[in-house]
């Protein structure tokens, strides 16, 4: 897999799967409890998951002092603002409709990326974002004709995708890091804290198939998952992740509908067709050109078959492996992704 558009893509799709079937199931096993039960139960899921998908040291960057802000504004975001106010959007809101919602965390995480990380928005990708956000409108319209509760449903799926967006773009940053470090200790501090703000506020406790089932599907849909989508970043940049990622709300509102959700309207639908479009026209994206490295020195996870990584280890080394190196000025033309090794303006 030479590619990394395609590398970055599979493992974008993996990760846009796992979390597009979990959606309609956290709705299906939350019924009748607190948001933020459901988001502490998520997330103690991911956090097994965590724990069982570490690699050994060597192979993998570790996370360093300099991460803590970052990292604690990550779980902020991402493990404490954005599953909760998901979980009390679905308790009020159509499961397909929400899960074509969270399509728009594509928008906030490649807006986003172009502001810090100065990432490549052509007009193809912003075409592709102004689909995205015309179908964002269109499936609020048609939950609104369904009540006051529903629009704020998905008032609230829109702060979710929101927060993620914010969580994916501050996480672009730890991507080189130990993604299996990143996902135990993401999930580990959002499960304690939305636990111990679950037991401030009282909510009723979950029965044992809640809790199972919740567990599951945080292990699979935000643990397993986040791990994929780190690995998707460094491969080929925060806003083509994202863009990619958006396949998951379609899977999840497959899921919904055939779980027995009825409430799509011709909005919805509609809207649904022009995020689809969006996605895809992201998808047709195609990137190459001379471009010059200057030297540097950083750590991450990487082979030497890449074109980028020719410094000498005897004997060489023939899998992945992660130490501090150096790299000497290089100009060359390749298809090429905004990764940690291109980050060029144009």
């Amino acid at each position: 897999m030479n590619t990394p558009a395609l590398r970055g893509g599979l493992l974008a799709l993996f990760a846009a799967t796992l979390f597009g079937v979990s959606t309609p199931l956290v709705q299906y096993f939350g019924k009748g409890l607190g948001a933020l039960s459901t988001a502490a139960l998520l997330y103690a899921g991911a956090a097994v998951a965590g724990t069982l998908l570490r690699r050994p040291a060597q192979q993998e960057a570790s996370l360093q002092r300099s991460d803590l802000g970052r990292v604690l504004a990550v779980v902020a975001f991402g493990a404490v603002i954005g599953p909760v106010a998901l979980a009390w959007g679905l308790q009020r809101a159509s499961g397909a409709s929400a899960s074509l919602m969270l399509t728009l965390e594509a928008l906030f995480t490649a807006v986003l990326a172009w502001r810090l990380y100065r990432e490549t928005m052509d007009a193809r990708v912003w075409a592709a974002m102004g689909l995205l956000l015309a179908g964002g409108v269109l499936l609020i319209l048609g939950q609104g004709r369904l009540g006051e509760t529903q629009f704020a449903g998905m008032l609230a799926v829109l702060l979710a995708a929101a927060a993620w967006g914010i969580d994916n773009t501050l996480s672009r940053a730890l991507a080189e890091r130990d993604p299996g470090q990143v996902v135990l200790v993401k999930t580990a501090l959002g499960a304690t804290v939305t636990a111990l703000l679950a037991l401030v506020f009282a909510e009723p406790l979950p029965g044992l198939r809640a809790a199972a089932g919740l567990l599951a599907v945080g292990a699979t849909g935000y643990g397993l998952s986040l791990r994929f989508y780190l690995l998707a970043q460094r491969a080929f940049g925060a806003a083509r992740t994202g863009s990619v990622f958006a396949f998951a709300p379609f899977i999840g509102a497959l899921l919904a509908l055939g779980m027995g959700d009825r409430s799509v309207s011709w909005l919805i639908g509609a809207g649904g067709l022009l995020m689809l479009g969006g996605v895809l026209l992201h998808l047709m994206e195609s990137h190459g050109h001379a471009h010059a490295h200057a030297a540097m020195d950083h750590e991450h996870a990487h082979g030497h078959a890449d074109g980028h990584h020719t410094h000498r280890h005897e004997p060489m080394p023939e899998e992945s492996h992660s130490h501090r190196h150096h790299h000497e000025p290089l100009q060359h033309a390749h298809p090429h992704v905004p990764d940690a090794h291109h980050l060029h303006r144009h």
